[in-house]
């Protein structure tokens, strides 16, 4: 991978003597640069924030999205510039795992290996499109286990600007493969982030879950499955993590993955983690698993430091984010 890696020196101030780094989002490993401003260590709170979309919305967003729109679409690492971060401590909660859902049935056309995939296409684990001011992007995501059957996990840039506006035109691919959608698309009916991203665009709580409407009258969950999620885990763990990167080397069209040990922010500055990961732009959102694509998702592609070549970042996922999993999935 040829990243242009450029880091920023001490910042003058409150902050004064802590170093900063440019930040780039997973979807922007290549390419342009985003600084992370800190944010004054809050306490995290107990909100979450959502927007409905209705029935006809959500229709025209299926229609939207052409293939040639798909292929236009641009990675969504823009989208965090200038974001901020504050490694106030999370907020404790209980460790839980919730375990997963098989499909209903195989679909006998979604994961056979393709020539020159590195990953075979997994049905749960798909691209993510969507319109924020007036542009077209691309993330990726994946469905998760939820008392509705239909709610998709991805990066909270995906979603919503943080802060700022909700995304409109939002769908998601399972499975897709060199432009194959052997599941076609969903689209969603609701969007629910944090307010920490949403109000602050905190990038320690870059979470987003959306609800999907069902496709030929069956829920997501039924056709491709759902993987199990856990909350409140110990740091440190060893992850898989999975997404479509598009930039240099990758073009988007592939499913990929990493794996490795997390480790801490090594800047102090997030409570995210990192994991050894070459993915670039086109990843947010993509899920990580404790243990492979059939384990449990512990959290989303997020961010990469410039002085820190070959890390993806990923949010903790606490009890805060786990409060943004519920109110999505009831």
């Amino acid at each position: 991978m040829q990243d242009r890696y450029e880091d920023r020196g001490p910042k003058k101030g409150k902050n004064k003597g802590r170093a900063f780094a440019a930040l780039l989002l997973a979807g922007g490993l290549i390419g342009g640069s985003a600084s992370m401003a800190m944010a004054a260590p809050t306490a995290p709170t107990d909100k979450i924030e959502s927007t409905s979309i209705t029935l006809s919305q959500a229709e025209n967003a299926m229609s939207y999205w052409t293939s040639e729109r798909m292929e236009n679409a641009k990675s969504a690492d823009s989208l965090a510039h200038g974001k901020a971060a504050s490694n106030a401590p999370l907020k404790a909660g209980k460790s839980k795992k919730i375990a997963g859902q098989e499909a209903l049935k195989r679909n006998e056309n979604a994961n056979k290996p393709k020539k020159g995939s590195a990953v075979t296409p997994v049905s749960h684990i798909g691209k993510v499109f969507f319109t924020l001011g007036g542009s077209d992007y691309v993330c990726s995501g994946n469905s998760v286990v939820s008392a509705n059957e239909s709610t998709v996990s991805t990066a909270g840039h995906c979603a919503n600007e943080g802060p700022g506006a909700f995304a409109t035109r939002w769908v998601f691919v399972p499975a897709y493969e060199n432009g194959n959608a052997p599941y076609g698309s969903f689209a969603a009916t609701e969007l629910v982030t944090p307010t920490q991203w949403s109000n602050g665009g905190d990038i320690s709580y870059d979470t987003a879950f959306a609800v999907v409407t069902d496709n030929s009258g069956v829920s997501l969950a039924d056709q491709v499955g759902a993987s199990g999620v856990a909350f409140n885990q110990a740091r440190g763990l060893s992850y898989t993590a999975f997404g479509y990167p598009a930039a240099t080397p990758f073009n988007g069209e592939t499913l990929q993955s990493c794996s490795g040990s997390a480790t801490d922010d090594p800047y102090g500055q997030s409570q995210s983690q990192g994991i050894p990961c070459d993915m670039t732009g086109g990843s947010s959102g993509g899920p990580w698993f404790l243990g492979g694509s059939d384990g449990y998702q512990n959290s989303v592609n997020s961010f990469g430091y410039s002085g820190v070549r070959n890390t993806m970042f990923g949010p903790y996922w606490g009890s805060v984010v786990e409060q943004a999993y519920n109110a999505a999935q009831n």
